[in-house]
């Protein structure tokens, strides 16, 4: 039994310790997660006007990055007229680094119209490495469009 709970406390700490934004460059061409067609990509505010009440909708759209999830690269945040887009890699398929923020990215994948409730925003502020303060005024749950993205390509 001494040896089953050491065994768990050592893979829990790896995985822990594993769990960390890819350490690679974000050079203009980086690619991650499938192929972007990038010459068909709209500008974000133009798919987010266009998406209105629609369910979900296949996109391809140009973005600035504005955040980058600082616990694994698992999801980051692209600069919206209205405010800042959330974008999650589609099942985790792949991890962005955070070299990405301040980028002009490509991103291919399903855009969807969600809410996402105040467990999951205080969850990702606690990704960002936002204060408790911060994360503790999170009072309200948020409807917004959040792309689950299959592959991403650095534009510049």
């Amino acid at each position: 039994m001494k040896q089953l709970i050491i065994v768990s406390v050592s893979v829990l700490i790896s995985t822990i310790a594993l769990a960390q934004p890819p350490k690679v460059l974000a050079d203009k061409g980086a690619k991650f997660g499938k192929e972007v067609a990038v010459n068909k990509a709209i500008d974000v505010n133009e798919m987010a006007n266009t998406m209105g009440t629609k369910e979900s909708a296949e996109v391809n759209v140009k973005a600035e990055v504005v955040e980058v999830c600082k616990a694994e690269g698992c999801w980051i945040k692209v600069k919206t007229a209205n405010g800042n887009m959330m974008v999650k890699m589609k099942d985790h398929a792949f991890l962005v680094p955070l070299a990405l923020n301040g980028k002009q990215i490509a991103i291919t994948g399903t855009a969807v119209n969600k809410v996402t409730t105040v467990a999951q925003l205080k969850h990702y502020a606690e990704d960002a490495g936002k204060t408790k303060a911060e994360i503790d005024a999170i009072k309200e749950d948020k409807k917004e469009i959040v792309i689950q993205a299959k592959g991403i390509e650095v534009l510049n």
